[in-house]
């Protein structure tokens, strides 16, 4: 995974995370006896799962955001954008996903420094994840205000022909019936405005599950943080560009 020079701009933060199996569970019931003298059931090897080998030109995501992007909180390996890299090329996609997360960022930072970014990456990006929004919630900034931000960024990402895939939020109950609704309205319809890929509520896997929050109930654990990759990258490899794009 790669990382944007982090002297570029303030409090960059960094990420990573591995993607979780999921744990399925094996009942046996009602079996028959084994038969005396029968020889064990042999494991075909070729018949286990094993991650499918890397193919293909590298695809370059940029995952532009906040904390839940930066890591915040979690070792260096363990947060969104590393878990993401490894689980895209757990299924085969050459995959190089660059960290641009930066802990504390409004939609109104990262308006103010979306060009920049895109500016200062070499590589040529094939998808921008952007994930803003939390932090504009948390200070009571109206949603008419994160929205021009938003659309502001997206703006700015597509107009330089790279696809967007935008990671939703979701604003709890004690804001009031209003806030919440046109909140949580705001990235569906974003999505449909600009024709993004998306993913309804980032925090999902998380939200209500305390294990899974570090004790400031904000931020993912590393365990949190594998759910989240888990459940958005499929959505993520869909919204990569096809080789014949």
């Amino acid at each position: 995974m790669s990382k944007l020079p982090q002297s570029r701009w303030h409090s960059a933060v960094r990420a990573s995370s591995i993607i979780a199996p999921l744990a399925l569970a094996l009942a046996a019931c009602g079996e028959e006896a084994p038969v005396a003298g029968a020889e064990p059931a042999s494991i075909d090897e070729t018949e286990l799962e094993a991650p499918l080998p890397v193919m293909g030109p590298e695809r370059v995501i940029l995952g532009f955001g906040d904390s839940l992007m930066a890591g915040y909180g979690v070792e260096e390996q363990q947060g969104y954008p590393e878990g993401l890299e490894r689980a895209l090329r757990g299924s085969g996609i050459n995959a190089r996903v660059i960290d641009a997360g930066v802990s504390g960022d409004t939609t109104a930072a990262g308006r103010e420094r979306i060009a920049f970014v895109l500016d200062n990456t070499t590589a040529e990006i094939d998808l921008a994840i952007i994930e803003l929004g939390g932090n504009d919630m948390l200070r009571g900034i109206t949603p008419d205000q994160t929205r021009a931000n938003l659309e502001a960024i997206i703006e700015e990402v597509q107009s330089r022909d790279i696809p967007v895939l935008l990671l939703g939020m979701r604003a709890p109950p004690n804001l009031g019936v209003e806030y919440v609704a046109e909140f949580d309205s705001m990235y569906p319809q974003l999505a449909e405005q600009y024709e993004t890929a998306l993913v309804p509520f980032f925090m999902e896997p998380v939200y209500d599950q305390p294990q899974l929050m570090q004790d400031d109930r904000i931020h993912p654990t590393a365990e949190g943080l594998e759910l989240m990759v888990a459940a958005s990258v499929e959505t993520v490899a869909a919204a990569l560009p096809k080789d014949d794009d």
